[in-house]
């Protein structure tokens, strides 16, 4: 029987989280040392160091290892990777400390000691530049461009030791998965051919059609959702993911399904996050990446197909994790159910094709959704959330006039 895709580089998973004594000591050890606050996206990006899911990399990357991910997907080493994996700090900060001395990570929220590191290397770079080519843009209105343009001036490089999960396992519970445990379900599923569905939303007909033309295909799907921030106005993880096992417990077969989430933060990088995407589901043990329409895109900033293109722009070795390509996909009123640009010879006016900014939208204003978009068991945990929100928001504004007066 076929096993699982291999980790990334070919190699076992390179879990760099401690555990059990060298755990306590290396916490003990991380009171004495000079401290470097890390942000958010950095937190999110140490725990996949700490799970395996950024395997095989040890660390925070070098300047060679940044210049040649920005310019060609590749490290110094020549390991394919799509988006720096960096660490930064200001100038004062990386001062206080010479290259080969060992710092303590810790979060800029909360003060949680995270990692210890041993810094290689400290030098400047061209965040423009970064831009340019992970983002294909300088514009500052993009969220990915102003969380590059908000780093600090010098960058930190080094191998890490993870002294935490930031608090993901005790928020999340059993749906906060790593690597390790994902390839050990697959296994228990008997599952080889796996397809990633990624998502940042709640799953609408749409996104469910996907994951079935994955379902006929492959053994089974693992619906991956970010676990880490998002820009304003997105759908927060508790809310999105009561509303996804609500839909594979009502419309899925059972045993088809894992659901998990993972700890990043979304990058909005359009086609290099698509391929970081696939990159790191191949650790989580996924043959197969779901790419549909401006898949990790915002705004305009990228065609909707510019995702599946890139995919054919690396070298064929570069990913055992496939592409599983799929067309714009609609509920067509002629045809009777889902379709797609490649299924579905009807005209636009026959077709329901909205995106997840529009079912935001109707749902901030308690607008009607048309069932053909979305599962109604769906639908009401998500008219629930927004309705508290509106609450809360009455509350603010009543506050605030008794305040003004």
């Amino acid at each position: 029987m076929p096993g699982l895709v291999k980790p990334h580089g070919g190699g076992p998973l390179k879990q760099l989280m401690l555990a059990g004594e060298a755990l306590r000591a290396e916490r003990a050890r991380a009171k004495t040392l000079p401290q470097v606050r890390v942000s958010s996206r950095e937190k999110g990006d140490l725990i996949m160091l700490g799970i395996g899911g950024f395997t095989p990399l040890d660390g925070f990357m070098t300047r060679a290892d940044w210049e040649g991910v920005c310019d060609g997907c590749r490290t110094a080493a020549g390991l394919f990777w799509p988006i720096p994996i960096t660490l930064s700090t200001d100038t004062g900060t990386a001062a206080a400390f010479r290259t080969g001395a060992d710092i303590a990570l810790v979060d800029a929220e909360d003060g949680e000691t995270l990692a210890t590191m041993t810094v290689t290397e400290k030098y400047a770079i061209n965040k423009a530049h970064e831009c340019a080519t992970v983002f294909r843009t300088t514009d500052a209105t993009h969220p990915g461009v102003q969380m590059v343009m908000a780093q600090g001036e010098v960058n930190l490089a080094g191998s890490v030791k993870v002294l935490s999960d930031g608090g993901f396992k005790a928020r999340y519970g059993a749906l906060f998965m790593t690597p390790a445990e994902t390839r050990a379900e697959f296994e228990r599923l008997g599952w080889s051919r796996v397809a990633a569905f990624q998502t940042r939303n709640p799953m609408h007909r749409s996104h469910e059609y996907l994951a079935k033309v994955a379902i006929e295909t492959c053994d089974g799907v693992l619906v991956h959702s970010l676990l880490g921030n998002l820009k304003p106005g997105d759908i927060p993880a508790e809310v999105r993911t009561r509303a996804i096992s609500v839909l594979i417990e009502k419309y899925f077969l059972a045993a088809t399904v894992v659901q998990a989430g993972y700890p990043l933060d979304m990058r909005y990088a359009g086609p290099r996050e698509a391929l970081l995407h696939a990159l790191f589901r191949q650790n989580y043990g996924c043959s197969h990446q779901l790419i549909g329409r401006d898949h990790a895109g915002v705004g305009s900033y990228y065609g909707p197909f510019d995702a599946h293109r890139i995919f054919d722009e690396i070298p064929h070795d570069a990913l055992e994790t496939r592409p599983m390509k799929i067309d714009w996909t609609f509920w067509c009123y002629r045809c009777g159910g889902m379709a797609s640009g490649r299924t579905c010879p009807h005209e636009d006016k026959d077709r329901l094709l909205v995106s997840g900014t529009k079912l935001r939208k109707w749902l901030s204003e308690g607008s009607p959704v048309p069932a053909e978009f979305s599962r109604p068991e769906v639908l009401e945990i998500l008219r629930e959330y927004y309705a508290g929100l509106e609450a809360h928001e009455k509350v603010e504004v009543k506050l605030a006039g008794h305040s003004a007066r």
